[in-house]
């Protein structure tokens, strides 16, 4: 490996931690990130000379954070800003790695920073990818199907409102803590779940976007150990992980549950979904939350040998939990489909029905989708067929527009 190679391999591990640890000092994360590419530009510029340090991510982190302070003590008076900042900035030690414990906490404090309210649900996504997942601009743009330079205008933007908002760079407590916590765990669900079913695009699924929602997952388990929700997000993404492989054909083409060969399934990611589950029914000691009750959905589907053995009545009733915590016409919509499965079609379509009316799911795809798949089970194929024609003209994934169009065609006359 290349001099070269070793930073770009060592920054984009080590980037979140580094800009965590700067924007400690410099309270500021568009300057934090900034100032992080200067050390690696400086890695690049003296690694080939000096060689790679035997620890490099340390490197990094100490010319960093000399940066950040050099740029503190020109920017500020002596006296405001070592009061604002304390004596730690006179003693700065020799480069060598901060305590991991240290750095934890700058990193969890970046993770709440950057999934702030102050943001839109775009801005938040992007900049987590960025700060976080260490993903680039173009990275994002094309996991996102966004042209590269509405992207990093987003990013842009994204650092300027925390910095106008004046956004404190620190873990929240009590109730705001809360809150933010929900921001942060509705930031990394919806970047899985852009990998997992892309809304737009020729690919139905974009794993490495799982994979990022997957790790920042697991770092943010392992640093807040007593939230219940952070495990339970966590269950739910290692269990809904396992089936990717499954998912798709030998083309890309998509494989529905009913139809996937459950062997492809990854058991280890299954059994790491339990574990987590079961950490989060220990730290809730209550009823389990939201993402904790659709982690259990997962898992009465994982535990299911085959389609046919699933407990379709228990997932009912766990959908039936998960609506009277967090009602949403999705969660309904959902809960029809198992109660369809548990009780016969006729029930779940009369419950789909109810939803025709719900504007949120006005141009939803699902919707129709979900009825063509109740109606054909009725025998009504020539509703069904309508249905799913109507669905494959709302979706903006290719692949999933082909998967409707020939459920159509299978409800046709003469269809196979």
């Amino acid at each position: 490996m290349t001099a070269a190679s070793a930073v770009e391999a060592v920054f984009r591990i080590e980037s979140a931690r580094i800009i965590a640890g700067v924007a400690r000092i410099v309270r500021d994360v568009g300057i934090a990130e900034e100032i992080a590419q200067d050390a690696l530009v400086a890695a690049l510029e003296q690694w080939p000379q000096s060689g790679v340090p035997d620890r490099p991510g340390a490197w990094l982190m100490a010319t960093a954070k000399h940066r950040a302070i050099d740029l503190v003590r020109r920017k500020e008076t002596y006296a405001r800003k070592l009061a604002e900042v304390g004596r730690a900035l006179e003693d700065v030690p020799p480069p060598v790695p901060a305590d991991a414990e240290d750095i934890d906490d700058d990193l969890l404090r970046l993770i709440f920073t950057a999934c702030h309210q102050v943001l839109s649900t775009d801005a938040r996504i992007a900049l987590t990818l960025r700060l976080l997942g260490g993903l680039t601009t173009e990275e994002i743009a094309r996991a996102f199907l966004a042209t590269e330079p509405t992207v990093a205008q987003r990013i842009v933007r994204a650092k300027r409102a925390l910095a106008k908002a004046g956004v404190p760079f620190e873990v929240p407590y009590g109730s705001e803590r809360a809150e933010r916590l929900s921001s942060v765990l509705e930031v990394i669900y919806l970047v899985f779940n852009e990998g997992y079913s892309a809304t737009a695009g020729d690919d139905w699924q974009r794993p490495a976007l799982c994979e990022d929602a997957l790790r920042l997952g697991r770092v943010l388990a392992g640093l807040m150990p007593q939230e219940p929700e952070v495990h339970g997000l966590v269950a739910l993404l290692e269990i809904q992980a396992s089936r990717t492989a499954a998912r798709t054909g030998p083309d890309g083409e998509p494989v529905l549950l009913a139809d996937q060969n459950r062997s492809r399934w990854n058991q280890m990611l299954i059994r790491r979904g339990f574990a987590a589950l079961a950490r989060a029914n220990a730290a809730a000691g209550g009823p389990p939350g939201p993402y904790a009750l659709q982690a259990a959905i997962a898992a009465c589907h994982a535990q299911a040998v085959r389609y046919e053995e699933t407990d379709w009545p228990t997932i009912a009733v766990l959908y039936g939990r998960l609506a009277a915590l967090t009602p949403s016409p999705v969660v309904e919509l959902n809960r029809a489909v198992a109660v369809s499965m548990a009780e016969g079609p006729k029930a779940g379509l009369a419950m789909v029905d109810e939803l025709a009316a719900e504007p949120a799911l006005k141009d939803y795809h699902l919707l129709p989708s979900v009825r063509g798949d109740l109606l054909a089970r009725l025998g009504r194929t020539a509703e069904a067929r309508a249905e799913f024609e109507r669905a494959a003209s709302l979706t903006r994934n290719e692949r999933e527009r082909e998967l409707l169009l020939a459920r159509a065609s299978e409800c046709a006359p003469g269809g196979r």
